[in-house]
């Protein structure tokens, strides 16, 4: 039997997340956005080789930041451009826990013209959340009135900023 090059159990695309603090960052996912850890490997010094976590149908890498290696977390590198969106039941207790653990809200939970209900922020190891809850099936053609409304609400020069 020929071995798949993508194998079944990973998607496409899997975020490998560099932490200083994986272990506190594993329990701060499973804890807050209902990760299950499916693998961890231990690395000298107590820290963290290399984990998986399924958030749904999703997984995410992670490991303990090494330098030496060029394997920096986004606090050492000061920030991240890279936010991860991740769909949950209820967006509001979601992100009330993180919070409650540590984050840094972002921007506050509301709704979005797109039918999500969605508030950001950045748990405690620096990495940036975007968490959603779907409320609202919108249709193409209520979609694009939606956003040009929401993109003349940006424009400063629309007389509104």
């Amino acid at each position: 039997m020929a071995v798949k090059p993508v194998p079944e159990e990973y998607p496409r695309v899997t975020p490998y997340l560099c932490v200083d603090g994986a272990a506190d960052a594993i329990d701060f996912y499973v804890s807050v956005l209902g990760a299950r850890e499916r693998t961890r490997m231990p690395a000298p010094g107590g820290k963290v080789g290399h984990a998986e976590l399924e958030l749904g149908n999703a997984v995410v890498m992670l490991a303990d930041e090494y330098p030496d290696m060029g394997f920096r977390s986004p606090k050492a590198v000061g920030g991240t451009p890279v936010t991860l969106h991740v769909y949950v039941e209820d967006v509001d207790a979601v992100f009330a826990e993180a919070l409650a653990r540590g984050a840094t809200e972002l921007s506050a939970v509301k709704d979005e013209f797109y039918g999500d209900r969605v508030g950001q922020f950045e748990d405690p190891f620096g990495h940036r959340w975007s968490v959603a809850s779907h409320i609202e099936d919108v249709s193409a053609e209520e979609m694009e009135k939606r956003a040009a409304e929401a993109m003349r609400g940006m424009d400063p020069g629309a007389g509104n900023g």
